[in-house]
């Protein structure tokens, strides 16, 4: 039984690559490749030795924008997404991110290599999926007993800062402190003593000092005592006779006995401690704050009180206080707005005082209560960090990185010496920590293939360690930077091995589950059984009650799948919410995406080109891609075929409404001979076609007019062009990679039979400041370029 059930563990994945590829792509891969193609295609893996798992695949048709890793493209994070969701950050990138001048940006493509044709998917009943769910679930509680799970120390390694300065034993509750332990016999006479007599306040406080000193299996056994219990509701009773120090005393004593966060007496504390709080000094409102993170408990009231005090009292803050100040907001997840400023401030003061650690701590507070930073003094930070980064713990520089991830802020100095030390700290970086730092560069869209080919390496032995969150973004940074590293096949399987072992958190987090399945369809792989779940009715529900929009996700996976995976036969989103989605991603674009001045001009300028609206469509072909399109269509010599008619008429309105009946305008129209524009109008509304193109947009007499195409309906010898006009969130930083999104929807695009014409913003945006006539021979050369109709016909 336990062989069948680690076989189902091995999911069934569908891979799509057009079979005419086949040769290209094991060429591409061969270990015969030259120094020049490894230069112009970094991201290129070369295969390794397969992988055991039984993975039936499908290939899908393969399509490359062909990049040189020299010009620029930006950064998201702008995302998260992405990865940056900016105006093209909000829909047009939303697995991208912010401003083209903030962040890079990246995604790779994925070698594949001729396998087996998949089987139907799911062509067994439906309770069969159920039943694997439930193995599935079984199996992992099952092998979580028997598998020794790696566990980030959450109290520790965020303090390791405290141990850099001797200031700050008074201001934390350092628990690994040596003291002196007590034989376990004087334990039990403590706990016989509290029968015998009430005690005095200062009797208390010892008690609970020396209990903490047992050892500590001795310790483990107090709580569930009866007589300990004695003990801490004399203290409760007596809790206002404590003078402060006292009472500070018994509360740091409790973090060794591991007193639960609900315990009585820790309650009577905080009330306690709230009560006084504003007659404490700032020093023992800190230590009080970190005893209260030490055991657990979530203290608001007097978190709000500690940084109304500490607000007062800004310009007494010590630096080590202040450091503190910010780890005591970062674990408590919030910060009060009107700090940030002089957060700020005093960062900048102290810059060049600051340990590597603090340094790390301050940006994890940050982090943590999701505060603002500005991009000046994160600039700042990562300047000293990219100079002293070698000295500085993985844990200090993970957290750097998160901060800098969070401000959408691109720093090459920081990004290149990053890429110098991290690939050989990664086998010793604990799951969580390289799964920031592959977030970061997938965030920030910077791809550094170096650093990836380190995480792909070292993960498949650590990825039993993962969470769903890290498995998920694992396939989301490889895919969003379209990377497939060469042991692919090892990676991938496990990674997808892990997503069923945690199916069962999905359903508490569903946004993992559509990151992950999200970051493979950028690499063209669909593992089938958990595309099912994720679009089924039942999942979809989910959805609805997380904090995160996760329709525009599921959008995208409903209809990647639909394009690319022809024999899939599992759940699919429901026709009406495709439609409702595809309108509130068509009413967005039409207010952030088509009006974009690239955009508007490189339709003004087709159109003048071509002969009129009617010969381009400024659209998403496919919206589930988020980002425009122009489509234009040709007939295989090369002539302009009208379809856009429904813009056409609109366009005609307004230029109707726009028309002045000026004297000599009204001479030429009594002498009979009508401007060029209203002969072409007049030809246009006779239905005549275009025929050679013509810079003034007239168009020659003798074409007959043709009806408008059916939707995914070609003419006979028709080609349809799809223009795309980027910029720099489509691309990995500083280069002409195509992030993974965008090129599934090339690839997409070429399954669906459109001839796919790139206007690069590097050759594009340059345009827009020169001539008329200089852009417009640019656009008739991508238009008509005859290899592109060579090709297509």
């Amino acid at each position: 039984m336990a062989t069948v059930l680690m076989c189902r563990r091995f999911p069934r994945l569908s891979r799509v690559t057009a079979f005419s590829a086949t040769a290209e792509r094991k060429a591409e891969r061969g270990s015969s490749k030259s120094k020049r193609e490894k230069q112009d295609n970094p991201g290129a893996a070369t295969t390794g030795t397969e992988s055991g798992a039984t993975i039936q695949l499908l290939k899908p048709q393969d399509y490359r924008v062909v990049y040189n890793p020299s010009a620029y493209a930006k950064g998201r994070a702008g995302s998260q997404q992405h990865v940056g969701r900016d105006g093209s950050r909000a829909l047009g990138d939303a697995f991208t991110g912010p401003g083209a001048a903030q962040a890079p940006q990246a995604f790779p493509a994925a070698p594949s290599q001729a396998l087996p044709p998949i089987r139907h998917a799911l062509a067994r009943p439906r309770s069969r999926t159920l039943l694997e769910q439930t193995i599935l679930a079984t199996l992992y509680k099952e092998e979580a007993g028997k598998e020794k799970w790696e566990v980030h120390d959450s109290k520790e390694d965020p303090r390791t800062f405290q141990k850099g300065r001797p200031e700050y034993r008074a201001l934390s509750c350092d628990s690994s402190e040596p003291a002196q332990t007590l034989p376990a016999e004087e334990g039990e006479l403590i706990l016989q003593s509290v029968a015998g007599c009430e005690g005095s306040p200062e009797m208390l406080r010892d008690d609970f000092l020396r209990l903490s000193r047992l050892p500590a299996e001795q310790r483990t056994a107090l709580v569930p005592d009866r007589r300990f219990g004695a003990l801490c509701r004399r203290a409760v009773t007596a809790i206002r006779l404590f003078s402060t120090p006292d009472l500070i005393q018994i509360l740091k004593a409790c973090v060794p006995l591991a007193l639960p966060a609900s315990h009585p007496l820790l309650e009577a504390c905080e009330a306690e401690f709230c009560r006084r709080a504003w007659d404490m000094a700032l020093e023992q409102l800190l230590l009080v704050a970190d005893c209260w993170r030490c055991l657990e408990r979530d203290v608001p009231s007097y978190l709000g009180i500690l940084f109304s005090f500490a607000n007062l009292h800004w310009r007494e803050l010590t630096l080590p206080q202040f450091v503190q100040l910010l780890y005591i907001i970062g674990e408590g997840r919030r910060a009060p707005a009107d700090l940030a400023l002089k957060v700020e401030s005093t960062i900048l003061k102290h810059l060049d005082s600051f340990t590597l650690e603090e340094l790390g701590a301050i940006c994890l507070g940050l982090f943590k209560s999701v505060s603002g930073i500005s991009e000046h003094v994160m600039r700042r930070i990562a300047d000293r960090v990219s100079l002293q980064m070698e000295d500085m713990s993985t844990y200090a520089l993970v957290n750097v990185l998160k901060m800098l991830r969070y401000t959408r802020m691109d720093h090459l100095p920081l990004m290149r010496e990053l890429g110098r030390v991290i690939p050989a700290r990664i086998p010793t970086t604990n799951i969580q920590g390289i799964m920031h730092i592959t977030l970061t560069y997938s965030a920030l869209h910077f791809f550094d293939e170096d650093v990836l080919a380190a995480v792909a390496t070292s993960l498949p032995s650590k990825v039993s360690y993962c969470r769903s969150k890290d498995a998920a973004k694992f396939l989301w940074s490889f895919g969003c930077l379209d990377y497939e590293p060469p042991n692919e096949e090892e990676f991938y399987s496990s990674l997808i091995k892990q997503l069923h072992t945690k199916l069962h958190e999905f359903r508490k987090f569903p946004e993992h589950l559509l990151t992950a399945l999200l970051g493979l369809a950028f690499v063209r792989r669909f593992p089938e059984e958990l595309i099912d779940y994720a679009l089924s009715e039942e999942f979809v529900q989910k959805t609805r009650g997380s904090k995160y929009d996760l329709y525009k996700d599921l959008f995208t996976l409903g209809k990647s799948v639909e394009i690319e995976c022809p024999t899939y036969r599992g759940s699919r989103l429901p026709p009406q919410l495709c439609q409702e989605f595809t309108e509130m991603i068509l009413s967005f674009a039409e207010q952030e995406i088509y009006v974009r001045p690239e955009i508007v001009e490189a339709t003004s300028l087709l159109e003048s080109m071509l002969g009129g609206p009617e010969y381009v469509k400024n659209h998403m072909i496919l919206p589930h891609t988020r980002s425009s399109d122009l489509e234009v269509h040709l007939a295989v010599d090369g002539r302009p075929i009208p379809f856009n008619f429904q813009d056409s008429v609109a366009a005609r309105k307004l230029r109707d409404v726009g028309v002045s009946l000026t004297d000599d305008l009204m001479s030429q129209l009594i002498k009979g001979r009508a401007p060029v524009e209203v002969e072409n109008e007049a030809r246009r509304e006779r239905g005549v076609a275009a025929g050679t193109p013509c810079w003034g947009g007239a168009l020659p007499a003798g074409a007959k007019f043709q009806a408008e195409p059916q939707a995914g309906c070609w003419q006979p010898g028709e080609v349809r062009l799809a223009l795309q006009v980027s910029n720099r969130n489509h691309f990995c930083y500083g280069s002409r990679r195509l992030l993974g999104l965008h090129c599934l929807k090339r690839r997409q695009l070429r399954l669906l039979g459109y001839v796919v014409v790139e206007i690069p913003f590097w050759e594009w945006f340059p345009l827009l400041k020169r001539t008329r006539s200089e852009k417009l021979s640019y656009l008739h050369y991508k238009v008509f370029c005859p290899t592109l109709l060579t090709r297509a016909a």
